[in-house]
């Protein structure tokens, strides 16, 4: 069973999978549908991504896909590390506009569990990262929505400076919290 590590945001969790490591490196579980199921995540995953960014500095996000096409992610770095965030976007939530952050890194091996609801981004700490996740929606464009990545209002710490950052243009044009109209609603029975 791998460990899991909670939020104050309501549904996001760390995932630690079990290494187990010799001579020739290690082997680990990253995912088992019984495990999932195990921790309340009953959602079947239908499509897999694999995300490379080449320079350090590097953000994506904050994204999500709105309903009926909205997304649930599980995400891992297999080369390099990230800090890796998600913010609360559900309209009546106790913690909207929060956002929760967490480094995940080859190294480390940990996942982080994004559900549907939050916006979500990461920043590269490395050259060359390589992030794999899951979603339990298949991309659909016309869904696509997202906040502004800097914006003081949600309070993220990026660990590289604006003037260090590569962002695409879609990306700065994302509205800020307060001009944002989210299509999430909270449901305090998810």
């Amino acid at each position: 069973m791998m460990e899991t590590e909670a939020h104050p945001l309501d549904g996001v969790l760390t995932l630690r999978p079990k290494r187990f490591g010799d001579e020739r490196g290690f082997f680990s579980q990253t995912y088992s549908l019984s495990e999932m199921a195990q921790i309340g995540f009953d959602r079947p995953f239908v499509q897999d991504n694999h995300s490379m960014s080449g320079a350090r500095g590097t953000v994506r996000g904050l994204h999500f896909q709105a309903p009926p096409r909205a997304q649930d992610k599980l995400l891992r770095v297999v080369h390099g590390s990230i800090l890796d965030v998600a913010v609360d976007i559900r309209v009546g939530s106790p913690t909207y506009g929060r956002s929760v952050a967490v480094e995940l890194s080859a190294e480390n091996g940990l996942q982080l569990l994004v559900p549907r609801g939050f916006a979500h981004g990461f920043q590269t700490l490395t050259d060359r990262a390589e992030v794999l996740y899951k979603v339990t929606e298949e991309y659909a464009p016309e869904t696509e929505g997202g906040l502004f990545w800097n914006d003081p209002a949600l309070g993220i710490s990026w660990p590289i400076g604006d003037g260090e950052v590569t962002v695409n243009a879609r990306d700065r044009e994302w509205p800020t919290l307060i001009d944002f109209k989210s299509p999430f609603t909270f449901d305090e029975g998810r």
